[in-house]
């Protein structure tokens, strides 16, 4: 069975086992998820089964978009409420000093990612090294924060909203939030709202058409030649300039790369829904 939709994973469990329950759920051997999300969070998860796994280079999953709850004071290896091992107490913050942080938050940032992370080192991922009390360095990355709102504060506790790029750790930046007020903090609850368009409809089964993000191409010539994964001329599609292209037939669709070198097969052949 091919299918691609957005489930909403629960606290608690890793994304993989959820994975599981949801192959239990639909009866399917094949399936895979894009954006792992940390056990300790919730929220949107793009899954697919069947051949349309191989979709998920494909689909626009930028901005992704969060709501945490930051716990200032809380000291935490991990960043988050997994590993408290401290909790300081202090005065409440002026709203005013909330408001200027988060008016500051946006553009691109250098950080380390946190080593309680889905990040590999040799093969491993480094939450798995973490926890075995071994040594994690991670190399610095970008992350760009489009838009940072505060939701609610309730002393010591503060919501707010982000909408990131690819890569971004919202344990970084609640870190980041937390040393601009001269404290610890950790994370109590996170939330994936949407990647890109993609948002929780009750497992709602999506049209790869309407949301593979690609130009489409007509090809002006006998269908077969997909079907028999013939070599393509470049002067068989109605657009002939360099580009990656969605080709769409009545029973199937394919995605092919137009280059200096001719036309190359990225995916052929997938069943429409």
């Amino acid at each position: 069975m091919n299918r691609l939709f957005v489930a909403h994973k629960p606290p608690t469990l890793s994304s993989n086992h959820f994975l599981s329950r949801l192959k239990r759920k639909y009866g399917v051997k094949k399936a895979g998820f894009s954006g792992t999300l940390d056990p300790f969070a919730s929220g949107c998860l793009i899954v697919a089964f069947g051949t349309y796994t191989k979709l998920f280079q494909f689909l626009n999953k930028t901005p992704k978009r969060y709501r945490a709850t930051l716990w200032v004071g809380a000291k935490s290896e991990s960043l988050d409420s997994e590993r408290i091992e401290t909790v300081e107490t202090m005065l409440p913050f002026h709203p005013d000093s909330l408001s200027f942080i988060f008016q500051n938050l946006t553009g691109k940032h250098v950080y380390v990612p946190p080593k309680f992370s889905a990040k590999k080192i040799d093969g491993k991922r480094a939450y798995a090294l973490a926890r075995e009390d071994k040594e994690v360095v991670l190399a610095p990355v970008e992350m760009e924060i489009y838009e940072a709102t505060l939701v609610q504060y309730c002393h010591p506790f503060i919501t707010f909203e982000v909408s990131v790029s690819e890569g971004a750790y919202v344990r970084s930046i609640g870190q980041m939030i937390s040393a601009k007020l001269g404290f610890d903090g950790a994370l109590s609850a996170l939330e994936r709202l949407c990647e890109g368009v993609f948002a929780f409809e009750e497992e709602r089964a999506l049209d790869p058409l309407e949301v593979i993000n690609l130009p489409v191409n007509v090809y002006k010539a006998d269908e077969a030649d997909f079907l028999d994964g013939k070599v393509l001329a470049r002067e068989n599609f109605e657009t002939q300039e360099e580009g990656r292209y969605l080709v769409v037939f009545e029973a199937f669709f394919s995605i092919i790369d137009i280059t200096p070198e001719g036309v190359m097969y990225q995916l052929n052949r997938m069943e429409r829904c």
